[in-house]
């Protein structure tokens, strides 16, 4: 096996995102840094993170609780609240500088150009107003229709995303809709105004597994039909190979793993890629042996000098402790942030 020693600088930050950098893409993330300010120190939850997703492009955001994946989904809107703060990196939306927007702009960008949705659809919907409001709202702030006209186009969403009867449907509220419908009232509400970029932060979560599929299938069609992209932010390695194009693999605040779906899954390189498909149960086995990964993440506000994924990694060496690794190419389309060639 070959090993390198590159330790980062920010000369080594320009040369990850030009390896992966590839041509016109919508939204260009280069070397974001989203740092939260506590008490207790610096906490790091956005260490450096670099990807691209392209028109039409569903790009899956995959790794544990507490990755930084949704607060890398957060800083994309500038939505990141004290003591957090997007301390360095660029997002570029369609070549513009998004951290550069104020005012009337990032206005415009949020909803009307760049839409999320939320985990948990019960606490991210309004329980005193109606559903059919809450989806034509952005029509009333971004395109200025009446009442009336904001209210007609929620029920033509409404049928859309497949919520049955919309026309009887479109005066309930939250609480007399089911999870799933709840998830695809907020689908409904971020596709108001027809964004370019839709941003899907755990959207099956806490659903049943037929529930889960309408969804995916849903996000997948819309994505098809309509011709936008979408990041989908998720832990779950089975939602992406569904779902997604290509797939970014976080750990730590970092990007480890990256690429097209079919060529990471059928030939992971990273060790916590690895470890993360050897946790997908098979259900078409009778019997089965999952093997977890050991050991806890570390603390975000006390990263180790070396590999993230160092102490719970079963190919870890002494290296590894003092090297910081950088993405680099080991396939077409394929890119991992490992010491050793072949993991």
């Amino acid at each position: 096996m070959t090993r390198t020693t590159a330790a980062r600088t920010d000369e080594a930050d320009r040369e990850e995102w030009e390896l992966i950098a590839r041509d016109d893409p919508l939204l260009s993330v280069r070397d974001l840094r989203t740092h939260f300010h506590t008490d207790e120190g610096e906490l790091r939850a956005v260490d450096g993170v670099s990807f691209e997703i392209q028109q039409g492009e569903v790009l899956g955001l995959v790794g544990e609780s507490g990755s930084g994946k949704s607060v890398t989904s957060l800083s994309l809107m500038k939505l990141i609240r004290s003591p957090g703060e997007i301390v360095d990196g660029e997002i570029l939306y369609d070549g513009e500088d998004v951290r550069g927007m104020t005012g009337e702009r990032l206005r415009r960008l949020r909803g009307n150009e760049m839409a999320m949705t939320f985990q948990e659809p019960s606490s991210a919907l309004n329980p005193v107003f109606d559903v059919g409001w809450q989806i034509g709202e952005p029509l009333r702030v971004h395109e200025d229709l009446k009442k009336g006209a904001s209210r007609e186009r929620a029920v033509e969403l409404m049928r859309q995303v497949g919520i049955p009867s919309p026309e009887a449907r479109v005066d309930d509220y939250p609480y007399q809709f089911s999870g799933g419908m709840q998830q695809r009232a907020m689908i409904a509400m971020a596709l108001a105004c027809e964004p370019n970029l839709l941003i899907a932060d755990e959207p099956t979560t806490a659903l049943d597994v037929t529930i889960e599929a309408a969804i995916l299938e849903l996000i997948r069609d819309l994505t098809d039909s309509l011709g936008m992209a979408t990041l989908l932010v998720t832990h779950d390695m089975g939602v992406v190979a569904e779902l997604c194009d290509r797939v970014a693999v976080m750990y730590a605040g970092r990007i480890v793993e990256y690429g097209d779906v079919e060529t990471v899954f059928e030939d992971p390189r990273h060790p916590y890629t690895q470890g993360l498909l050897g946790c997908i149960p098979d259900p078409t086995a009778s019997t089965q042996s999952l093997d977890p990964i050991g050991g806890e993440p570390p603390d975000p506000r006390e990263f180790p000098a070396g590999c993230h994924f160092a102490e719970r990694c079963p190919a870890s060496v002494e290296d590894c402790e003092r090297t910081d690794p950088r993405l680099r190419t080991v396939g077409d389309d394929h890119y991992s942030a490992c010491i050793w060639e072949d993991p």
